[in-house]
Order: structure tokens, then sequence, then C-alpha cells
């Protein structure tokens, strides 16, 4: 940890994250998808900072003018929640009432400033190099103005209006929330069938049914065909007779039920749509503390739950109660910032009008939903992966107006004041008395879809308010080098919250793109699949429990690594030590090469390189590690470049444990070349530095020429065809039969240390016998022959490679008689037991009936014990 905060220290002071704006490198832009102000770094915020982090880190090696902009969000309802929950521990029965407006928000915003420290701190921890000199946050001086001039620009271009209309109302916490901020929960509550004149009529909310006067029906169902539109009946109802109309409509599904349905206006979005189609009176029944108003009669002022009850039993003493299905399973509405249940209620709210044409865009005048639709289709903006665009376009497709006002304390409160009958909007308060502003604020994703574009805004300019939107956005330099941003990496829950409203806010305010690319990365789960839950604190990984233990570097990797775009991926602690094992591997083969050096008199500063050095001079390992990183460094480069950060990953892990680690330093033992040793390790930190940043940067201080800046403004590493050469495949062919001779002694159980004899027949014998003293060494031989004519050979183990023959003599190393005696004995009882579990598996009722994980387990058995009979009964081939 120690060494972690001293490199980003050094980093950090070096101003090597800091863009410069007036310089001809092509840029590349990220912004920071803004955490909670008030949050803690979780699995979330990490892995999009560790995929950020290594487009950032590449593009800046790669000589771009990378910017990566950070920032924190105000979370207006979450936030709120958590000061009023936290005064309230300090014995404030009621924060708003007691406090007011005003000390509320300070007392807001003083929390807010105090921990977001905190997110900074932790941002850091996962070695973010993003340019602190920037930092915003959506609530800060320029961002509100930015957020006014927008509203203003929208609410004179008649894109924003103030109407009645069905919202999504939590009486829990007294505001109300976006369609998308809407988490579904099936429950399974009682399904209550009543009389209603000559219908039936079906609900789980009998509290809602007081103001039901309408009887709705598809204008095709033949079984109501003598009912007309408008007609009238009487009725026996909760509070005693009323008058009914009837109604067609055809949102009607005959199939439901008895296919009609009584409407309640008020607390039901189809409902109320319905009622707005044919002008039908709308009643509230509910109030927004969730109690039951006047209409209720006997049970005005009562809760809901509490009512319900008491209601069903009325109607069953009327003779109204038909049946209840006392398992009827059916989806309720949460807020997802709070868990309370939502309650469909009709309010005067500020929308968004997303289908009037007054846009201009590409020459036209279209709607904003056809712009968000445009955008993404024509190609100007690309999603990874591919497949979400369907899920984008379901979403754009099917888009309602955005109510866009809260009624909370703590965010941007509407630009909007009153006097009287006027009504007035400005970036600033108008002139005189008497004015009231609006007491609402804006839904949260209204200032952060401006993300991209406001954070790159001159915050001077802002201070100005002589100067229109469109003159502050032309006059600030970072927008004008930095916009429109290259990547926009976020998690795919997102997409609809605020991707798709940074699309809709940007190209109106700007004209223009938020960004090029959106790249979406999946969930982190727990081992079994399991979404990582507070309230299941085993399934619970700490990123911040994680790093002082393993190291960021290797946090990093686990959670990039397997990690497709779109897709969850499983994490758990043992992938992250099996990383941190990699992150020691590197660490011990740089200090095996600084050993070498030492050995040879050799400062590691002062060698530039190795591509000086003529071929003849080189071993066959040296020049296949030569030809070898070139393609590396071309496998590398081009998957960063295309986003295809997991399968770089593993090109990286594989290279440097097996083919550097494992196969070439062991080569390279008595005959070092420190020129390539320092090369390929050079090359390797280089390409593993976006990953893996704090090791590389500390290797990078050991090894670097003489000269060098730190590895984070290094250039990246170029392949250089001139190294290209056969010598890989070469060594490959040597590196196939060590692995095959070991096989051998595995599949014979002839203990490591002992040494064996080893024939080799291959039409590469003279490139075998030149690296015979390698392949002896390696192998632990006593002899070995090789020739290019094959024999037949007794008593041998055998591997027929594609372009060499490998033999074991097992001379004197087992009893052949009593090991065929032991193996026949053992593929007896395996074939025994494969018969067992397979008789099993066979059987419908086992497979049907038993619990799926037994099943799996069994098949798993069966598949370890086949495996198991195939290599005894190649042992028994062998050895007879």
């Amino acid at each position: 940890m120690k060494v972690e905060d001293r490199i980003y220290s050094m980093w950090e002071k070096s101003g090597a994250f800091r863009a410069d704006n007036t310089t001809d490198k092509e840029p590349f832009t990220i912004s920071m998808p803004p955490p909670n102000a008030t949050g803690q770094l979780h699995l979330g915020h990490a892995v999009m900072l560790a995929l950020e982090d290594i487009f950032i880190r590449f593009a800046r090696m790669r000589g771009k003018e990378a910017l990566w902009v950070p920032g924190t969000d105000h979370a207006a309802i979450a936030t709120e929640n958590v000061v009023i929950k936290k005064l309230k521990d300090e014995g404030i029965r009621d924060p708003r009432e007691e406090l007011g407006r005003e000390k509320l928000v300070d007392a807001i915003k003083e929390f807010v400033s105090g921990s977001q420290d905190t997110i900074r701190s932790q941002i850091r921890k996962m070695g973010s190099s993003c340019d602190w000199s920037r930092e915003a946050y959506t609530m800060d001086a320029p961002r509100h103005r930015l957020v006014n001039e927008v509203f203003c620009k929208m609410f004179a271009d008649d894109l924003i209006y103030r109407g009645h209309r069905i919202v999504n109302w939590d009486p829990k916490l007294q505001t109300n929330v976006s369609d998308d901020e809407v988490e579904w929960e099936d429950r399974t509550d009682p399904f209550y069938t009543f009389r209603y004149g000559p219908f039936e009529i079906g609900t789980v909310r009998p509290e809602t049914k007081f103001g039901d006067k309408y009887v709705v029906m598809h204008p095709d169902d033949k079984r109501y065909k003598k009912y007309k539109h408008g007609d009238t009946f009487e009725c026996e109802w909760i509070n005693g007779p009323i008058t009914a109309t009837i109604i067609k409509d055809e949102s009607v599904d005959p199939e439901m039920g008895t296919g009609v349905m009584t409407i309640t206006p008020w607390h039901s979005g189809v409902d109320f749509e319905i009622a707005e189609r044919h002008g039908l009176d709308k009643e509230q029944v509910i109030d927004f503390e969730g109690k039951l108003l006047p209409i209720a009669g006997e049970f005005e002022g009562m809760r809901i739950e509490d009512a319900r009850a008491n209601i069903v039993e009325k109607l069953d003493s009327k003779g109204l109660l038909v049946k209840i299905d006392e398992k009827y399973t059916h989806t309720v509405a949460l807020n997802s910032r709070g868990g309370g249940v939502i309650e469909p209620q009709i309010k005067l709210q500020w929308f968004i009008d997303v289908n009037r044409q007054v846009v201009q865009w590409k020459d036209r005048k279209i709607s904003l939903k056809e712009v968000m639709q445009d955008a993404v289709r024509s190609g100007d903006i690309n999603i990874i992966p591919e497949r979400f665009e369907k899920t984008y376009f379901h979403w754009i497709d099917n888009l309602r107006d955005w109510c866009i006002s809260r009624q909370i304390w703590w965010g941007h409160r509407i630009p909007v004041w009153y006097k009287g009958a006027e009504e007035f909007s400005g970036v600033q308060p108008p002139d005189g008395d008497d004015w009231v502003q609006d007491p609402d604020t804006l839904d949260t994703w209204f200032s952060s879809a401006l993300w991209t574009w406001s954070t790159l805004v001159d915050p001077k300019l802002t201070e100005d308010y002589s100067l229109t939107l469109k003159e502050i956005i032309e006059k600030s330099p970072d927008i004008q080098k930095f916009h429109p941003t290259q990547v926009m990496e976020t998690g795919y829950d997102i997409l609809f919250f605020w991707v798709a409203r940074m699309i809709l806010m940007t190209t109106y305010a700007t004209g223009e793109i938020p960004f090029k690319t959106v790249y979406l990365h999946g969930m982190i789960r727990a081992r079994d699949g399991q979404k990582m839950s507070k309230s299941k604190p085993e399934t619970m990984i700490d990123p911040l429990d994680i790093i002082p233990q393993y190291g960021a570097d290797a946090l990093r990797m686990a959670m990039i690594v397997g990690q497709s775009p779109g897709n969850d991926q499983k994490l758990y602690e043992e992938k992250i030590a099996g990383y941190r094992n990699f992150i020691n591997k590197l660490w011990n083969a740089s200090r095996f090469v600084l050993m070498q050096c030492e050995d040879a008199g050799v400062d590691p500063h002062s060698i530039a390189g190795s591509k000086q050095q003529a071929a003849s001079s080189l071993s066959l390992a040296d020049r296949a590690l030569l030809s070898a990183l070139q393609d590396l460094i071309t496998d590398v480069t081009n998957g960063l470049a295309d986003y295809r950060l997991s399968e770089v990953g593993e090109r990286l892990y594989s290279f440097t444990w097996d083919y550097f680690c494992d196969w070439y330093l062991e080569l390279s033992k008595g005959e070092a070349n420190t020129n390539v040793l320092l090369y390929g390790l050079r090359t390797i930190v280089a390409l593993l530095h976006p990953y893996c940043p704090f090791v590389t940067e500390e290797l990078w201080g050991h090894i670097k020429p003489e000269g060098a800046d730190m590895l984070l403004q290094q250039a990246w590493p170029v392949a250089d065809a001139s190294l290209k050469n056969h010598s890989d495949k070469e060594l490959q062919i040597v590196i196939d039969v060590i692995t095959a001779i070991r096989s051998l002694r595995s599949d014979q159980e002839i203990e490591p240390a002992k040494k064996i004899t080893v024939i080799i027949h291959s039409e590469h014998a003279d490139l075998l016998s030149a690296q015979q003293e390698h392949i002896i060494r390696m192998a632990r031989l006593e002899t070995l022959t090789v020739s290019s004519a094959t024999q037949k050979h007794e008593n041998v183990a055998s591997v027929f490679l594609s372009n060499a023959e490998v033999h074991l003599s097992l001379e004197g190393l087992i009893d052949v008689e009593k090991e065929v005696a032991r193996l026949s004995k053992e593929k007896e009882k395996l074939e025994g037991f494969i018969r067992g579990i397979a008789a099993k598996l066979d059987n419908e009722k086992f497979v049907q009936n038993a619990k799926e994980e037994v099943v799996e387990k069994e098949r798993e058995k069966l598949a370890v014990s086949q495996q198991k009979l195939i290599k005894v009964e190649e042992r028994l081939k062998a050895l007879k």
C-alpha cells in the first residue's frame, strides 16, 4: 500500500495526468461516470475505473492528448435520504419540518463536502490516472449555471412544459421517480373477484375502487356486444348505489379475466390514458401519504394496507364478493432508490417533450426521440457489445415524455418563479419583489445528462452572465479540443438511466454527439452467480479490503480478464489471489534479469536496447523471443484499439507466465544475453502497464534506459518487422518435445528427480540436437538420443507429435508385469463405477426428482471417471 501511494503521488506531482488543450495531438477523452459524492468505492466503481484507466493509459502512451475527467454526483434522492437518516439518528425527529429548506440543504452541503475526500482517495487507490485539475461536481457553480441555461433554452423552445400527468409517486420518500428508476418485484397476494352490476371485475387492490364508475371493454368483444359505448346502469357498490358508464376501448385484452374492467384513472397509468382518450373524470382516492381520502367514507384516513381487509369484508357483506384467489402472482412497482412501493398519482409536474419536432439536427427539425434514434442508427455512436443496440432502440422507440421534477430539496431547483398569474423562467432570479421560486428540484439525471460537455466548459466563462450558452460552449478551449469524447464506459444497467439521456441532452445543447463509443461492462457477481448484496455479507467483496491484502494491480487483472463487454462475471478471492501470484511471478522474473545483469557486470540503465546485435550472436531462444515479442506487440495494440480488453489480458498473462518466465528465462540460464533479457522485460512491462500500473512503474524504475521518463509517459512499443523470423516456431518444436517428455514422466508416475532415458525421431533432428543441452537439463534426462530415422522400440512409453516421436524407456523404471496387473484391476473397478453412475443418470425418475445440483454432481463424477479410464487404457496399451 505504501509503495502504491508513493507511486501515485509521484505520477500526480509530475503533471502527467494533465491534458493540454493547446497541442496538435489527437485528443482522446473519457468522462468518468461520477460516483455519488457520499458513496463508498464498490466493485461497480472499481471495474469502471480499471477499464477506463486501461483506455486512457494506452491512449497516452500512444502519443494522444489523453484526458480523463473525474468528478462526483450530488445523487439527489440518495444523498438527501442519507443525511435525513443521519439527522434523525442525532435526535431531530423531522428534519424537514424542524430545520426548514435552507438549513437542511446547508446540512447536506456540509455532509457532502466532508465525504467527497473519501471517494477521491478511493479513486486514487485504484491507480486512476485522471486529470484532477479538471475535477467536476454535478452541483458546483459552473454546472449549476449550465443546468439552468439548458432548462431555460428547452423552456423557450417549448420542449419543457408543466402539466398534470400520472407519475410514479413514492409515499415513503415523498417524491416521484422516473419510469426507469422503478424496479418490479414479483409478489403473491389475494386476487378478488367482485360483482359490479351485470359484470364481474377482478383486482388485487380493492382500496382503489371507491371512485370506479366506468366499465371498460373491447369494442369487438362479442360477449358484450349488447352494451353500447356511453350506456349507463345503476349498481350497488362499496358505499352505496352508483351510476356506471360503459366505455369501449381497444386497449382492453378480451382474454384477460372476464374481458371487463373498471378503471381508476388517478392511480393507474393505463387507466389514466383511457380516461384521457375519452375525456373521463378522474378522482383521487389515496392521498400522497398513502391514506384514503373522504371519497372512501368510513375508511377515510386509514392506510391502504390496513383498510384492504375491511373493504373486502364490507363488499362480502353486500353479497358482491364472488371469489378469492389466495395465491395470485403479480408484479409490484418499487422505487429503486429506497424500496418504497410506488403509488401512481396525478400531479402537476415538469416534463420534457420528446416528440415535439423543434430540434435542429443534421439540417432538419426533428424530435428529441428521433435524434436519439438517429445518433445510434446512423453509426455516429457505436455500442459495445452491439446486441445492446436492440435494447436501446426498444427503450427509445417506446419513450414517453420525461418527468424531470422531484419533490425533494437537495438538487438543482427548477429555475422558474411565480408572482400571482405571472411566470418567469431564467438563468438568474427575476428583478423585483414577491417572486416565489418553484419548490421542486430537477431529476438527478438532468444534470448528469450534461456531463460530457459541461465538465469541459471553462468555469470562468460561467461567471459571465452576459454570455449565452452558445457563446460559453464556443469560447471554452477544452470543449473545442476534447469534445465529443471518445468512449463512455459504464454498466449496462444504466444504458437507459444515463447513456440515452446524455445523447438526448448533448445533441440538443451542443448540436453534436456526446461520445463516439459506448462500452458497457457487466455486473460483477459472487462465486455462485448471485448478485453481491449488503444484505448477504458473504457475497460481498469490498475493494478497499482487497487492495491492502492483494494490491490494486491484482484486483484490476481479476476484474478485467474474463470480463467480456455486457456480460456478468463472477469474482472471488481465490481469483484475485491468482493474479497476485502473477504479479509476484513478474516481480521474480525481473529480479532474475537484474541478477543476470549484476553477474555480467552490466548496469541495466546503460543498455539502450538489443536491436543492434547481429542475429548470429543470438541464441535460438533469444531470436525466438525477439520474434514472438513483435507478434505480442501487434496483438496487444490491435486488441486494445478494438476494446478487447479481456482477450488482451489473457494474452499478456499467458505470454509473461508461460513463454517468458517458464520457457525463455529457463532456456537463458547459462547463456543469458542481458540485452535481450532487458528488451524483453521492458517490452512486457510497458505492454502490461495499462493493466498493472503500480508494479510495472516500480519495475521500470529498475530497468529503464538512462534518462527515460516514468513508464506512464513512455511511448507505446511498436513492432519491428526486422526482428520477425521463424525462430519462434523452431523454439516451439523444442518446447513441445520437452512438454511431451514431462507428460510421459507424469503419466508413468516417475518421480521428478529420477533421471530418464529418451529417444527422439524427428525431421527436425538437427534443430533438436543443437538444443540437446537444454532438453536434457529441462526434462531431467540421463541420456538423449536424437535421429531423423524412425524405428520400433520395446518397453517404452511414447508420444507422437506432428513433427516428432518421443519415446521414454521404461527399462529399470517399473516392473511391467506388476504394473499391468495393477492397472487392469483399476480399469475393472472404474468400468463398474461408470456403469453404476450411467444407470442412475439413465433413470428418468432420478433426473426429474433429484435436485439439479445432485444430478450435476453425478454428471461430473461420470466425466472424471471416464477421463481416468482413458488414461488407464492408454498406459496399459503402452505397456503391453
